[in-house]
């Protein structure tokens, strides 16, 4: 696909992988849109991405209340779209007997419920045009359920899930899905307890400009899902073909993740 003059949206732009997406789609000579909570950060990306394309837009909404209202704002602003990158995304990390509800529930709405409900709000104005784009940008543990991230594992594993039916629903519509999972990758995104943990088990370690170049080569090739990092790729296959075995694996490291799972846990205590 060529980017040059794409209309292109890119939700959770507010910062790590989706500033990283929003500067490389800027330099293919995108036209941007971006989607985030936080405004004043929105406006700094969008000052420093207007050195490389004529405008930028910015929206902030809430996508749980108003995603009908926050796609026709985007399609406007824009004069359509033509493809819609999900970045969005929020981390909880601890033992699951610690994670407070409120968490549980601002983590599904910001991983799962918000991007499905933006997704379904512009599919109309795509399916009409006969033409369009989804990446829903999702993490590796979206297929393997990683201990001390069970919440944050299950809505990867759902947004993973909503994009597997989503493509087959939309077969011979011109509406193409696509599903890019990366592995730990090097953002503000991660809590200081999980970056210490990711240093002391010696997890392979991205950087979000490298990231960010992988999800467009991923979207150029045309594949339908992306698993990015070697040998997470291959721990997924495992995990979909022989699960006990990957169990055995992850098992061991619950007695070194015990410790930064605690400290978060006393860190988050009023």
């Amino acid at each position: 696909m060529n980017l040059q003059g794409s209309k292109i949206l890119v939700l959770g732009a507010s910062g790590g992988i989706g500033s990283a997406v929003a500067y490389e789609l800027a330099k293919a000579g995108a036209a941007l849109t971006l989607v985030g909570r936080q405004r004043e950060s929105l406006k700094r990306l969008a000052k420093t991405l207007e050195q490389e394309v004529a405008s930028v837009n910015i929206l902030t909404g809430d996508l749980v209340a108003d995603a009908p209202g926050v796609a026709q704002a985007a399609i406007r602003a824009a004069t359509g779209i033509d493809m819609l990158i999900n970045c969005a995304g929020m981390q909880v990390f601890g033992f699951s007997n610690d994670e407070q509800p409120q968490d549980t529930a601002r983590l599904f709405a910001t991983n799962v419920i918000g991007p499905i409900q933006l997704t379904n709000a512009l599919l109309p104005h795509m399916l009409e045009r006969r033409q369009g784009r989804i990446v829903h940008v999702g993490s590796i543990f979206g297929s393997i359920g990683f201990p001390c991230f069970a919440s944050y594992s299950a809505s990867k594993f759902a947004l993973r899930g909503y994009s597997e039916a989503l493509r087959r629903e939309l077969v011979g519509t011109g509406v193409s899905v696509h599903y890019v999972a990366p592995r730990y990758t090097r953002t503000s995104f991660n809590q200081d307890a999980v970056a210490r943990m990711a240093v002391a088990l010696k997890m392979a370690q991205d950087d979000p400009a490298d990231v960010a170049g992988q999800v467009l080569a991923a979207i150029s090739s045309d594949r339908a899902d992306t698993y990015l990092g070697w040998p997470e790729k291959l721990f997924v296959r495992l995990n979909a073909l022989l699960p006990r075995l990957v169990d055995q694996s992850l098992m061991k490291q619950v007695a070194q993740m015990r410790p930064f799972a605690r400290l978060n846990a006393n860190r988050q205590t009023p």
